[in-house]
């Protein structure tokens, strides 16, 4: 462990940063999930949006705190993104930092009959677990976009076959870019989902 600090985040935040969180649930375990983290708009709070009726949404709604985890490994993002996982730590092994955050309900609405809540990010306690020289690997960034586009297979909004298509298309790259890791993750994304593209 590298460093503990108080009220930071412990890495920059541009655009939408992929991250995973957990909330602990009533039955005291904590929901492993996936949520993207919008970069502060002039001095505001980081945001995040949860979308339908999830247990992120519900353990937001009741504990008003979850830990904002940054990990490099895909299938926990994989799994954090399309499965059910319970955890009895907060903090997965494969954070590289976290956050403990507070959260306030800034606005909500609905968009194509589902209900949303864009939520305040209030860091309280981060942890710098390990410091990484950043790479770039294709294969990763694909094992990410499949599971935004397997998310979204059953969503009425979305094109099925659009979605299909796109899963296609991040398997091949992660065929030809991914390491072991990506290409079990990239597995573990289609088990989860269920589905044949």
């Amino acid at each position: 462990m590298t460093g503990h600090g108080e009220g930071d985040w412990p890495v920059e935040l541009r655009g939408v940063t992929e991250s995973v969180v957990t909330t602990q649930g009533p039955n005291e375990l904590w929901n492993v999930a996936a949520l993207g983290l919008s970069e502060p708009e002039k001095g505001g709070p980081v945001t995040a949006t949860t979308w339908g009726r999830t247990r992120t949404w519900r353990n937001f709604s009741e504990r008003g705190e979850g830990y904002v985890q940054f990990t490099r490994d895909p299938v926990d993002f994989a799994e954090a993104a399309l499965s059910v996982r319970e955890e009895s730590d907060p903090v997965l092994d494969s954070a590289d930092a976290w956050v403990r955050v507070g959260v306030e309900r800034l606005d909500e609405g609905e968009d194509g009959g589902t209900q949303w809540v864009e939520w305040a990010l209030v860091p309280e306690e981060s942890c710098i677990e390990r410091r990484t020289v950043p790479t770039t690997n294709r294969g990763h960034a694909a094992v990410v976009e499949a599971t935004v586009a397997a998310s979204r297979l059953d969503v009425p909004a979305y094109d099925r076959e659009e979605m299909r298509s796109r899963l296609a298309y991040f398997e091949s790259v992660v065929e030809t870019a991914g390491s072991e890791r990506e290409r079990f993750a990239f597995d573990r994304v289609r088990e989860l989902v269920d589905a044949e593209w």
